[in-house]
């Protein structure tokens, strides 16, 4: 199934001086917590809590990461975090993500790859799942749809 190119799922953040380095530009690891924040955030928007997951013993950890940054971001610049559910590849759940600056520019983008793991018989017993959760693979489908109100354009 492919995405459309209305299946961004947005999360608006501005950059606060715990996000930066001393010269006010964000550090890179502020960007993996909001790409998290934005994955958690999309799939509560797809009718699907994380924190659901979890209580059933499911995870998912990543286990690919890769960001390109193009331009810093800097501290009071409002940003807005697009991501989008790409097809699965085997058991990987890609995710593809741009974080946008105040004027419309890309100013990095992120791929992120995840497994569906499970941790009922306690964390050092991870077993990788193959098949999804009945709710998480129709999560994936309204992801790759996007957001009921899809007015966002890459």
């Amino acid at each position: 199934m492919q995405c459309s190119d209305e299946a961004w799922w947005p999360l608006r953040r501005r950059v606060l001086p715990q996000h930066t380095d001393h010269a006010g530009v964000m550090w890179h690891g502020a960007y993996l917590a909001w790409l998290e924040e934005a994955r958690v955030e999309a799939l509560a928007g797809a009718g699907l809590a994380y924190s659901a997951l979890s209580a059933r013993g499911l995870e998912l950890p990543v286990v690919g990461l890769r960001i390109d940054y193009r331009r810093a971001l800097l501290h009071g610049e409002s940003v807005e975090i697009r991501s989008r559910v790409l097809p699965r590849r085997g058991v990987r759940l890609p995710w593809h993500s741009q974080f946008i600056g105040p004027v419309g520019d890309v100013a990095a983008e992120a791929s992120v790859d995840l497994v569906l793991v499970e941790l009922s018989s306690g964390p050092s017993q991870r077993r990788l799942l193959r098949r999804l959760p009945q709710d998480l693979e129709q999560a994936l489908v309204i992801l790759r749809s996007g957001p009921p109100d899809a007015s966002i354009q890459p």
